[in-house]
This record gives structure tokens, sequence and C-alpha cells, in this order.
């Protein structure tokens, strides 16, 4: 991934989610970058799963 790419924010997050509906344990692993041409994303993880699912959701802002 270029210098340029690293210091903007990521687009989506990654997680892996285990359970369903309310029982679902989120736990966020990583972060997402769409390609210059929109054709792809890069994600960079902090931690492989063992079991669930992957989930990418889009990133919310914080205001903190």
């Amino acid at each position: 991934m270029s210098n340029k790419a690293k210091t903007k924010k990521p687009t989506h997050e990654a997680f892996v989610v285990t359970g369903e509906s309310d029982n679902a344990f989120w736990t966020k692993i990583g972060g997402v970058w769409p390609h210059e041409d929109g054709k792809g994303f890069n994600v960079e993880l902090v931690a492989l799963p063992l079991g669930g699912r992957l989930t990418i959701r889009e990133r919310k802002e914080t205001t903190s």
C-alpha cells in the first residue's frame, strides 16, 4: 500500500462477528481502503479470526 493511502483514514472497517441478532458480538480487526480506480479494496487486518463472519462496514466518523 502506498504512503499516500496509509495517511488517509479507511473508508470502511473490518469486523469479525460471532453470534446472531441481539446476541452478536462484533470485534473490529482492521481497516479497508478503496483502490484509486474504484475496482477493488486494500484490507489491512490486525488480527485473523478463527471463527465467525468477516464483515466489512462503512466507517462511522467519530466526533470525540
